[in-house]
């Protein structure tokens, strides 16, 4: 006898923005963002059972639409993520993302999720993982050049992963420095807003940059740069944009997440191909040295990598057990026998 009803295996758990929002309070964001970090540099750590591919990026005059797929030879996933910045002069986001996981047994997908929010969470997690091995172990104080979409979660995750108690705000538009400071209200953490980027650093031993402008920026000068300090320079992510001027880049040691991807999109697209470069998945397994002394300047050329998403998928998913933070999408075709899909849709008149 037919079946009336899809299989099991039909129905796709997806998280709306909604259910992603509750998920994250019903854990705790500083939560959150601690776990998502451990469960990244778990992946990191075995880094080369990953497919690693730079993404497929579609550019237009108006911004970039994405994928960036992954998998690890059990489980399958990709993300589509835009940046359009102009998008926020019509009340628009300039990043919005989804994402899936599958089976590489099956093809099957297993989980369907918002991932504009989760990015945000992922982006953070990652550079205070990554900062767990370069800043200096004494860090306090962050600077935050850059105070728009990602700002609060940057703050909050070098709080929970690196215990920093300060941090410093600049941004070209008072307003969105405005907003920083009343939303990091609250969160104990002291917050100074500031009328420049060169007082934004003063005493900071983390710097991150973060600005949205797709062009070739200078947000940091060379003389602003004092040793010691790390920075954390997430802005650069596309061809011909970058925050950072070059000669700060020949003072630091450079780590990026995967050179094929980093050297078209990072920082270091200003440099020769040969550009020395330290892939962070050796200084997280011990395979290369991170920090080394108080002086030397770390710089995490961040551009977001396919296999920092499959990591907030993974952990979203096992995180999703015993709530009802998810529906159950009819996603899949699933006849009763897998060769008469077009009796599927006659049955169904």
């Amino acid at each position: 006898m037919l079946s009336p009803l899809p299989s099991a295996k039909a129905m796709v758990p997806f998280v709306s923005v909604e259910n992603m929002m509750r998920l994250v309070h019903h854990l705790g964001v500083e939560t959150v963002l601690a776990e998502l970090a451990d469960a990244i540099e778990a992946d990191f750590r075995r880094w080369e059972s990953f497919d690693k591919t730079p993404r497929v990026a579609s550019h237009s005059r108006d911004g970039v639409i994405e994928l960036m797929p992954t998998s690890d030879g059990s489980v399958y996933s990709f993300k589509y993520v835009n940046g359009h910045p102009k998008n926020t002069v019509d009340g628009l986001q300039t990043v919005t993302a989804f994402g899936l996981l599958a089976e590489v047994s099956t093809g099957y997908p297993v989980l369907l999720t918002e991932m504009t929010l989760l990015t945000a969470l992922r982006t953070a997690a990652t550079s205070a993982m990554a900062a767990r091995h370069l800043a200096p172990k004494s860090t306090r104080t962050m600077t935050m050049i850059g105070n728009g979409a990602q700002a609060e979660f940057q703050a909050l995750a070098m709080k929970a992963v690196c215990g920093i108690d300060t941090v410093r705000l600049y941004d070209i538009d008072p307003r969105a420095t405005e907003k920083t400071v009343q939303n990091l209200a609250g969160f104990d953490l002291k917050v100074v807003a500031c009328r420049s980027a060169q007082e934004a650093i003063e005493g900071a031993e983390i710097i991150t940059t973060c600005t949205a402008d797709k062009q070739f920026a200078t947000i940091l000068t060379d003389n602003m740069v004092g040793a010691g300090v790390h920075i954390n320079a997430i802005g650069g992510d596309c061809p011909g944009k970058t925050e950072l001027h070059r000669d700060i880049l020949k003072r630091s040691d450079v780590f990026v997440e995967f050179p094929p991807q980093t050297r078209i999109e990072g920082e270091i697209q200003q440099m020769a191909p040969d550009f020395p470069v330290v892939e962070l998945w050796k200084v997280v397994t011990g395979a290369a040295p991170g920090r080394r002394d108080a002086k030397q300047i770390t710089l995490f050329d961040s551009v977001g990598f396919a296999i920092e998403d499959f990591s907030a998928l993974r952990y979203v998913r096992e995180r999703l057990s015993g709530t009802d933070f998810y529906q159950n999408l009819d996603m899949i075709a699933d006849p009763d026998d897998p060769r008469d899909l077009f009796g599927m849709l006659q049955r169904a008149k």
